[in-house]
């Protein structure tokens, strides 16, 4: 079954289309957007990222959703589902994630649909938990990842193994969310 098109008073999440890679594409080569990642996305890497994103929905009814603001803007980004496995105390598991456009911050885009979207996983895929993890630098996602009701137990903190070791954004937070909270 494919993943279903996710509404909201004012967003649409949506699969993509050909037309979105340019606009992510200067999203991920965006320094404001991409701070508390290792680094920003040449064309070919924002692209290959996006062709992941697409094939995990062909293989799940869930993923990073394109985010669209009908009338206002046509992509701003994503916010979805993204299944984890390198190797930590709490994977696999399933990460709620967003990233939108830097003019599109502060509106409460992110939550809108980062809310839809927990909602569908619990609701519709019967997923028990998810997760959410940043930096510990990036305070603004954690804010988030509270408003959305996850919480956080420092024990739960981790190294991103992804990151070599002394990066200053390889200490990481885990939020959690289950469905019964």
């Amino acid at each position: 079954m494919p993943a279903p098109i996710l509404k909201t008073k004012r967003l649409i999440l949506r699969p993509w289309k050909p037309e979105d890679l340019p606009l992510f594409a200067k999203i991920n080569t965006d320094e404001r957007v991409m701070d508390y990642f290792p680094s920003t996305l040449s064309t070919e890497e924002s692209d290959a990222f996006a062709q992941r994103i697409q094939d995990q929905f062909k293989k799940k009814n869930y993923g990073l959703w394109a985010v669209e603001v009908p009338g206002v803007a046509p992509f701003i980004g994503f916010v979805g589902l993204i299944d984890h496995d390198f190797p930590a105390h709490f994977t696999p598991c399933i990460e709620i994630g967003w990233r939108l456009a830097f003019d599109y911050w502060g509106k409460g885009y992110a939550f809108e649909a980062a809310a839809k979207v927990m909602d569908y996983a619990f609701n519709e895929l019967n997923i028990e938990e998810l997760v959410s993890m940043t930096a510990v630098l990036n305070h603004r996602s954690q804010k988030l990842m509270e408003k959305l009701g996850m919480t956080r137990d420092p024990k739960d903190d981790f190294e991103h193994p992804n990151l070599d070791l002394g990066h200053p954004l390889r200490p990481h937070v885990l939020y959690r969310k289950s469905h019964t909270t």
